[in-house]
């Protein structure tokens, strides 16, 4: 009995001993093929082949639900196929499993700062920085989440906290900037574009930026020799070079401009180009009075009207330049054909007015004026524009239209006697009982008014 109780305890812990190796083997064996599924993950993201890295990395995970790692991977590997919620999904996943992991928390920020949820992006980002508030990259990206929510005080505190962390960063400096011109200080928004661009001279964004503030101050020179680089520095944009040859002009320097368009036109058929060389020949055909720079305009404009995708401010341009070479049906097809296309331009409308009136479609005129009342209601012509559609109105044979637009021009102009009287007059045509009202408030202006007395006779 004692051999065999002795036989039963030895085959007892070989047993144990067999499973001991069995699981030794085992977990050896599944540690080595998660590595080797990470290993294979990596190598398919350096090839860009992110369907196979998210693959293997949910291989890992398989593997080793418990690690970090492998959701952290996967969620970059979804996030560079812009699966965004699916790469959020995983980012969170691995900084539940290891909270004071870094990395997937600003991870989880950008993923939200890339669909716009900016309120979270910042959320991340505060968490990041409560485990490590020396990180001057995320200082910057709170502020930007900041700024995004349009909450530009606390945006510029932590941008403070950016800088004295790291003040050699350009970004930094250029996002100051944009919060200081957002609360109109212009002259620390100034200083802040110009560190920004003493620290990166390359910093296009910056100088554009720099470039709209001489030019919102009148600095024509400070802004053309911005665009002037912005232009040498993204040479490949022929956008930057138009824009330069657009200021150019603005500033007077119509044959530098003229040259520098030519120089683009030269390489590229640029519709843009083209609709600001039109501008400069309108401009200089308003100043000299000569049909030659209205034949050039129409030259230059005409190369780009016929497009289907030519925009309103174009055919407006078009527009106008056949208009002051007395093509009228022309004109008004072009017209006509801008105040339907979007953007709108408001010029459109009132050039269409103008044009179609001219042609006896004295209904279409009407209308187009009326439409822009309705997009620019605080227009600085509004009362001679509401008192054409109010006269328009009367050729039509419409009083009643006409009383509603001569009432709304006496309420912006309520000074405005002769208005007043048009008004009463207007009434009386189309049998309305204020008639008698409007005169008697006129009257109490002016008592010895001889057309409103004339028409107290008339309403009597």
């Amino acid at each position: 009995m004692g051999r065999v109780r002795k036989y039963l305890v030895l085959a007892a812990a070989f047993a144990l001993m067999a499973a001991a190796v069995a699981l030794a083997y085992q977990a050896a064996a599944r540690d080595r093929d998660y590595r080797a599924l990470l290993a294979r993950g990596d190598t398919a993201v350096r090839t860009e082949d992110t369907f196979a890295a998210i693959e293997a990395y949910s291989g890992a995970i398989a593997l080793r639900p418990d690690s970090m790692l492998p959701y952290l991977r996967r969620g970059e590997a979804y996030q560079r196929r812009g699966e965004l919620d699916q790469a959020a999904r995983d980012f969170r996943a691995a900084g539940a499993l290891d909270p004071t992991a870094t990395r997937p928390i600003e991870a989880l920020g950008d993923a939200f700062y890339a669909m716009r949820r900016f309120d979270r992006a910042a959320d991340s980002y505060s968490r990041y920085l409560q485990l490590d508030d020396r990180a001057a990259s995320v200082n910057y990206k709170l502020a930007l989440a900041r700024y995004q929510t349009g909450d530009v005080d606390a945006a510029l505190e932590t941008l403070a906290a950016t800088l004295r962390i790291d003040a050699s960063v350009s970004d930094a400096h250029y996002l100051q900037g944009l919060c200081f011109r957002d609360k109109q200080k212009i002259l620390e928004a100034e200083a802040a574009f110009e560190r920004a661009i003493a620290l990166t001279p390359a910093h296009v964004p910056a100088r554009e930026e720099l470039a709209d503030l001489y030019r919102a101050q009148n600095r024509r020179r400070d802004e053309l020799e911005q665009l002037w680089l912005i232009a040498e520095l993204d040479r490949d944009q022929i956008e930057r070079q138009v824009a330069l040859g657009v200021a150019q002009a603005r500033a007077g320097q119509d044959e530098a401009a003229l040259k520098t368009l030519g120089a683009v036109l030269e390489s590229t058929p640029s519709p843009s180009a083209y609709r600001a060389l039109g501008q400069i020949w309108l401009a200089q055909a308003q100043v000299h009075g000569e049909r030659v720079y209205v034949v050039k305009a129409l030259e230059a404009l005409g190369r780009i009207a016929s497009n289907p995708d030519a925009t309103s401010e174009v055919l407006t341009l078009y527009g106008r330049a056949l208009l002051m070479d007395e093509q009228l049906e022309p004109a008004e097809l072009a017209l006509q054909q801008a105040s339907t296309r979007y953007p709108l331009d408001p010029a459109s409308l009132l050039l269409y007015a103008s044009v179609a009136e001219r042609q006896g479609h004295l209904d279409a005129a009407r209308q187009a004026l009326i439409d822009h009342a309705s997009l620019v209601a605080d227009a600085p012509d509004a009362v001679p524009q509401a008192l054409r559609v109010a006269d328009l109105s009367l050729k039509l044979n419409d009083p009643d239209t006409a009383v509603l637009w001569f009432g709304r021009a006496l309420r912006l102009a309520p000074e405005e006697t002769r208005i007043l009287e048009q008004l009463a007059d207007t009434q009386l045509r189309a049998g309305d009982p204020l008639a008698r009202e409007t005169i008697a408030r006129g009257l109490e202006r002016d008592p010895g008014n001889r057309t409103l007395l004339a028409l107290a006779k008339r309403a009597q």
